[in-house]
């Protein structure tokens, strides 16, 4: 029996093509919590929030962040409006 899970039949990729992995027409968009919005977006002028605000960011294939948002569907119309798909990870 052919089991799919075996280690065998698992693709490896390196860290360096992972990271290259859609480069520039890639997205995704990522839950954060107000309180890591600084470590994210070191260079941006963040106004005061208050703790525990969900907000979401959008982020190129590299993890690199793009934008900041209170909403998911803001984030993926700016993906969309830069020409970027949007793709799910877990």
């Amino acid at each position: 029996m052919n089991d799919m899970n075996s280690a065998e039949n698992k693709f490896e990729m390196s860290a360096e093509a992972l990271a290259h992995l859609g480069d520039g027409r890639i997205a995704y968009v990522k839950i954060i919590r107000s309180e890591d919005v600084r470590a994210l977006f070191p260079q941006a002028d963040v106004p005061q929030m208050a703790p525990g605000q969900k907000l979401f960011a959008l982020h190129a294939a590299d993890g690199t962040p793009i934008m900041l948002t209170d909403s998911r569907e803001a984030a993926v119309a700016n993906a969309w409006s830069q020409e970027l798909e949007t793709v799910s990870v877990h």
